[in-house]
């Protein structure tokens, strides 16, 4: 009898442990392609109410702590700009322990705008997250990216920022 519920528990427990990384995954994919699509408001929804958010690899700035707001205000003046974005991921590793849980991937981030110089810059890298269980959903609460390489036209940014400054005024 002993054994008959040892392994019904191990049984319980691999399996909520694999649902518990389908949502971590799920909960990634769903925050790229919210950014993609725009969609503050989820965008904002999937973090958690604090996220230590590290670029310094790409542009040399330290992390910072910031609110789901905070983030999504400053992507609101560049990311628009563009006019398509696409977050492409893979090679999910992710791994739950209680009420938290770490996740890394592949990621190449690929923006679009017509423009002499070239209508492309791509961005490639990694993400390490960091995840919270909240409810019965996961919030992210730490993104870093580990940039590897861009390529294309670097003079996009910049004219996708001043594209969002014209068309708020």
């Amino acid at each position: 009898m002993r054994t008959i519920v040892i392994a019904l528990l191990s049984m319980i427990s691999i399996t909520v442990n694999a649902q518990n990384m389908k949502d971590i995954n799920e909960t990634i994919a769903q925050f790229f392609v919210a950014s993609d699509n725009r969609d503050w408001n989820k965008v904002e929804a999937i973090f958690a109410n604090e996220v230590e958010l590290d670029y310094s690899s790409m542009n040399g700035n330290p992390a910072m702590t910031l609110s789901p707001k905070q983030i999504t205000d400053s992507w609101k003046t560049v990311l628009p700009g563009f006019t398509h974005t696409h977050h492409q991921i893979g090679n999910m590793i992710s791994k739950a322990n209680g009420n938290s849980a770490e996740a890394f991937c592949y990621g190449t981030a690929t923006h679009y705008l017509e423009h002499e110089a070239g209508n492309v810059w791509t961005v490639v890298g990694s993400y390490n997250f960091e995840l919270k269980l909240d409810g019965e959903n996961w919030r992210i609460s730490k993104m870093k990216f580990n940039f590897k390489y861009m390529d294309g036209n670097t003079q996009l940014p910049q004219v996708a920022i001043e594209k969002v400054k014209e068309s708020n005024k």
